[in-house]
């Protein structure tokens, strides 16, 4: 159904615009889609057919565009798989998915899984086939990918992102960050993420070029801004932090840029400054929001001022967000409470996991796992979790995870993992470790030991060895908050 509405609709109104830049050559959106019939034709003598998984472990580049929207027009589901996981993780992601084939780039770690069909697209291209395609999938309902999150025990856990859900993000997107008829598009952050995701299906709506990094560095990204006159991208503020921070940025004509949205956290107050100073004509538009979710508020250009800085925004119409409390009923404003929600944008469920996904709803809305509160103008405010989770560098981290790995070193007696704030990376990953009697271990054999099973961003960047237990409650529960306060205490919020 999405196919219909982004790059079929591209082809039929900007027939001869351009759509894509690949080898730095620009397909226009007729020859696009003439190329994604073609590949959805292989995938369909390879075997694909309605429902089944494709997964993608591929930096970001034209051929995961490319590859997307073959799936979309046959209805397969795509399992965009994070290029930072290890193999293991890769593992436990496959065995949930049980995906029909995988296309893959050599650069990345190697799956241990082996599925009936494999590509390696740097080493062999995949065949553009001539035969005809079928008529194009459209089912709102119908599961587009499945994006995998890590979930509070480390087995991972599917969110089924259907192609409904990608149109209302698309649509609610477009109310805070307007597309341009015929902008151009940077996929600058990773694809795979629920940030970038909606992006490849709403620029080619709009008639904007798509260009892509395979990874992200300040200097990439603007020698890619100013070859390519980029006017629209999306990134972390842990990315605009690097941006602000090279030296040679002035040296790069990015006046093109016209809209900057980031997400994963607020902008300290330092950053919006410096990004204004190297950016003073673009629009900065904050988005918050979760794999399960989509797009749900978004904190204006004009709305980035002094007394707003820490808010996420308001929802845009179609977008329920209420704060509630434990028992469900809406909190008053100024009270803080769970933000939950619900709206076209919500994922139906995990993949096979029925009993997550009962934990996951309550009286139709979503729970996100998140403490905020609402003012009275309608603006929400993140204050903390109720989910044991880390953000760093706009990247999810689950303690449970990383403590079920940390306890398997035979050292090991106890380890709490928690988060602690980071000006470049928001937070770090902190381990408070209690080792067994007479046991003897470092924090670099520790680094090591973790480096194994875990994506190196999962890994502590700060591990404290304890010579007594730790904290608990009555009940034998371990008390992080006293773990966590010292390190927060001058923090406006209990989360970056």
């Amino acid at each position: 159904m999405i196919y219909v509405h982004s790059l079929g609709r591209a082809a039929r109104f900007y027939p001869g615009r351009a759509a894509l830049v690949r080898e730095g050559r620009t397909l226009t959106f007729r020859e696009l889609h003439s190329r994604v019939e073609g590949i959805a034709g292989t995938l369909t003598s390879y075997g694909f057919d309605v429902g089944d998984r494709l997964a993608l472990l591929l930096p970001n580049g034209p051929d995961y565009i490319e590859l997307m929207y073959a799936c979309s027009m046959l209805g397969v589901i795509a399992v965009p798989l994070n290029i930072r996981l290890s193999s293991k993780e890769i593992d436990r992601v496959l065995e949930d998915a049980r995906p029909h084939g995988i296309v893959l780039h050599s650069s990345l770690a190697v799956p241990g899984v082996q599925l009936s069909w494999q590509q390696v697209v740097d080493e062999a291209p995949l065949p553009i086939s001539s035969d005809p395609v079928p008529k194009v999938f459209y089912d709102p309902e119908a599961v587009l990918g499945l994006i995998y999150t890590s979930g509070t025990t480390g087995q991972p856990k599917g969110v089924t992102v259907t192609h409904g859900n990608v149109l209302a993000d698309m649509h609610n997107f477009n109310y805070w960050m307007r597309y341009t008829e015929g902008g151009i598009y940077l996929h600058a952050a990773p694809i795979f993420h629920i940030a970038d995701f909606p992006s490849m299906f709403a620029a080619p709506a709009f008639g904007a070029t798509q260009i892509t990094i395979p990874k992200f560095s300040a200097q990439t990204f603007c020698e890619a801004v100013e070859r390519e006159h980029v006017t629209h991208t999306v990134l972390v503020p842990t990315m605009i932090n690097l941006l602000t921070q090279f030296p040679d940025a002035r040296k790069y004509d990015l006046s093109s840029l016209q809209v900057l949205a980031y997400g994963g956290s607020p902008m300290a107050p330092e950053l919006v400054r410096r990004t204004r100073e190297l950016l003073p004509k673009v629009k900065l538009i904050q988005v918050y929001g979760l794999s399960e979710t989509g797009f749900l508020t978004g904190l204006q250009d004009q709305e980035h001022t002094e007394d707003r800085l820490m808010s996420c925004g308001r929802p845009c119409p179609g977008v329920d967000l209420l704060v509630s409390d434990t028992s469900g009923k809406h909190v008053e404003p100024g009270q803080a409470g769970e933000l939950i929600v619900r709206g076209a944008n919500v994922m139906r469920g995990y993949w096979n996991n029925p009993d997550e996904t009962a934990k996951a709803f309550r009286d139709g809305f979503f729970r996100t796992g998140d403490i905020g509160r609402q003012d009275t103008t309608g603006y929400f405010y993140i204050l903390d979790r109720l989910k044991d989770m880390i953000v760093t560098g706009g990247e999810n981290v689950y303690s449970g995870e990383v403590e079920a790995v940390i306890y398997e070193h035979p050292a090991v007696r106890e380890v709490a993992v928690f988060g602690v704030p980071d000006p470049q990376w928001g937070e770090l990953v902190m381990a408070c470790v209690v080792l067994k009697p007479d046991a003897t271990l470092t924090a670099d054999d520790l680094i090591a030991f973790g480096r194994r099973s875990l994506a190196s961003y999962k890994l502590p960047r700060r591990i404290e060895f304890l010579e007594t237990e730790l904290p608990k409650s009555s009940s034998g529960k371990v008390l992080k908050k006293m773990l966590r306060e010292r390190f927060w205490s001058h923090q406006q919020r209990a989360v970056s």
